[in-house]
């Protein structure tokens, strides 16, 4: 068959994962590529865009804004493919994809890895088979159908002393005045933030009726209590862990270097240091901020990082110049329930400031960086014009040399492997 000189090969870039890194990279991708020669294609277990930061709300039987991903991306080119990711293989840029059809492979060009994180229970006895998680919209459903079914006077323990902890006791507290709820930390309350913004943590919690147990790092969970490395047993007939994240673990399978904790050690264009066909962002991806300490898992590292990864890659592909990205922090918004806020102002490397916002002022703005947040990733350029460029001849050139590469070594694995193993665009393993 001859070659058909109208035929158009596109460099296909795949995301994976749509939670505010990856469907921000998406959505940016798509605002910055022309359609004529890339084809970007999102791939997500769910339907919609989760507003991971907004799961304590959720919890406690507050009804979410839907936000349908069909609706978010609709007139911008981006495919949606809903189906879980189960491998990757960066060999042979491939992603084994897993639905109730069975298996696929989806082949990329330039892959953009935003797979998150999952709640990390840190092999503490009892907490996986025990403990409710927030981290998660299933987790998230879990715990909102136990606490509606919990009674008056009973004890919620919620372990962790981070952000997600705080905002989760204070919004049980709020929603559910007729609970006990605790707090067991590992340090003292807020010890992160400013002496006055802890003094503000400290009224809300007390006016809200939150018992704090500082200095309680859990050595097990058991059914209705909760047991302390100090021999401390703390009532719970329903505990919430929110004490740290851990990321999927398919990025540590492969022979991409990664951190002992599975993250994808990327350059500072979120670049992946071992295999540069393969971009990593939000907590996915281990990258140093601007001021040489590593970004923390958090949207607010998530969202500069798919931004610096999006702009990378659209410039590499059209031989545009890479812009940076500030990939620093600014602040810590912490909702204590719907009237009640704490707004802690950082330094570059997120260390507390004197200056802070509290109380109702802060729960506004709050509100504010959420549904900012939200709305960033619809909208990844901010609302500003963009001209979306065609990728140069040499990515084009280096797209089709790299097909060539990986039919190359698929004909000497079918060699090595016999005639009973198949290849192809898309392979489809029925179960």
């Amino acid at each position: 068959m001859g070659h058909d000189p109208n035929h158009v090969v596109k460099h296909r870039i795949v995301v994976l994962g749509a939670g505010y890194a990856g469907a921000g990279a998406a959505g940016r991708l798509a605002r910055r590529l022309h359609p004529g020669n890339t084809e970007i294609t999102l791939v997500n277990a769910e339907p919609d865009f989760v507003e991971r930061v907004r799961m304590h709300q959720l919890a406690v039987g507050q009804d979410l804004k839907p936000r349908p991903l069909a609706d978010m991306f609709e007139g911008t080119g981006v495919r949606l493919r809903l189906t879980r990711v189960s491998s990757v293989d960066v060999d042979r840029n491939t992603v084994t994809v897993l639905d109730s059809d069975g298996a696929d492979e989806i082949e990329y060009d330039t892959l953009v890895y935003a797979l998150g994180s999952v709640w990390n229970d840190h092999g503490v006895p009892g907490a996986a088979e025990r403990a409710y998680e927030i981290a998660s919209r299933p987790g998230a459903l879990r715990l909102r159908e136990r606490l509606a079914r919990a009674n008056a006077g009973q004890t919620v323990t919620v372990i962790g002393g981070g952000l997600t902890g705080l905002e989760a006791a204070a919004e049980i507290a709020e929603a559910r005045p007729d609970l006990n709820v605790a707090l067991a930390t590992a340090g003292d309350l807020g010890d992160r933030f400013s002496p006055k913004a802890q003094e503000h943590l400290s009224k809300v919690f007390a006016g809200l009726g939150v018992t704090v147990h500082e200095h309680a790092e859990v050595a097990r969970v058991e059914d209705g209590a909760v047991v302390t490395l100090d021999g401390r047993e703390i009532p719970s007939a329903v505990t919430v862990w929110t004490a740290g994240f851990a990321v999927h673990p398919i990025a540590v399978a492969t022979p991409m270097e990664t951190t002992g904790t599975g993250q994808i050690i990327v350059d500072g264009t979120m670049r992946s240091i071992s295999h540069p066909d393969v971009y990593a962002v939000g907590d996915a991806g281990y990258a140093m901020g601007d001021t040489g300490e590593p970004l923390r898992m958090s949207c607010a590292s998530g969202t500069p990082m798919a931004w610096q990864a999006a702009d990378a890659i659209a410039a590499r592909l059209t031989g545009g110049k890479c812009p940076h990205v500030p990939l620093r922090y600014f602040n810590q918004c912490i909702s204590l329930g719907r009237k009640e806020g704490l707004i802690q102002y950082v330094t570059a490397n997120d260390r507390a400031l004197s200056f802070s916002l509290r109380g109702r002022i802060a729960a506004r703005y709050k509100e504010l960086v959420c549904k900012a947040a939200a709305w960033g990733v619809a909208n990844p350029t901010l609302g500003m014009p963009v001209r979306r460029k065609r990728i140069a001849l040499e990515a084009a050139s280096a797209r089709t040399t790299s097909a060539a590469a990986i039919k190359r070594r698929t004909v000497v694995d079918r060699t090595a492997t016999g005639p009973n193993t198949s290849s192809g665009r898309s392979r489809r393993v029925r179960r």
